[in-house]
């Protein structure tokens, strides 16, 4: 058995202590916006928050998680995710959706650390994201306009 808390509710689950965190999410607790990509913490379709850094959750064992706090997509509520989803949205960003909400958790988390990030900042950030419809421009203009929404 092993408790965490999961986009502020503190769940129990009982599986086998290798299993992924991902799978626990869309399989245990049904919460489907974290997405499988590649099963390798290279895509980054998989990126949630844990204990307030991003992590990917394909690799990630439950039997480390005792006591954790972990944010999905589902519970992401920050101004800076509200900035980087609508930057999304005013810039069309997502095209086939499938790594978007990996691409806006690593993003709404670039922002809360670095709130006017530079380009070498943005490509530190988000290098392991894989975008396999490469939309990078517009996930670049994308931070860059959620960056300024945020001055505001």
């Amino acid at each position: 058995m092993t408790t965490f808390t999961v986009n502020g509710q503190e769940r129990t689950v009982d599986v086998p202590g290798d299993t992924p965190l991902l799978w626990v999410l869309r399989d245990e607790l049904k919460l489907t916006g974290t997405k499988f990509g590649c099963g390798v913490a290279q895509c980054g379709a998989c990126t949630v928050m844990l204990d307030g850094t991003t992590r990917r959750s394909c690799v990630t064992p439950i039997s480390t998680l005792e006591g954790a706090n972990i944010t999905t997509i589902e519970g992401l509520d920050t101004p800076e995710a509200h900035a980087v989803q609508a930057a999304w949205k005013a810039l069309d960003v997502p095209q086939c959706g499938w790594c978007q909400s990996g691409q806006v958790v690593s993003a709404s988390a670039l922002l809360y650390e670095i709130p006017n990030p530079t380009d070498a900042d943005i490509d530190s950030a988000m290098v392991g994201n894989i975008c396999r419809c490469a939309t990078y421009v517009r996930i670049r203009q994308g931070i860059k306009d959620a960056a300024k929404a945020l001055e505001a």
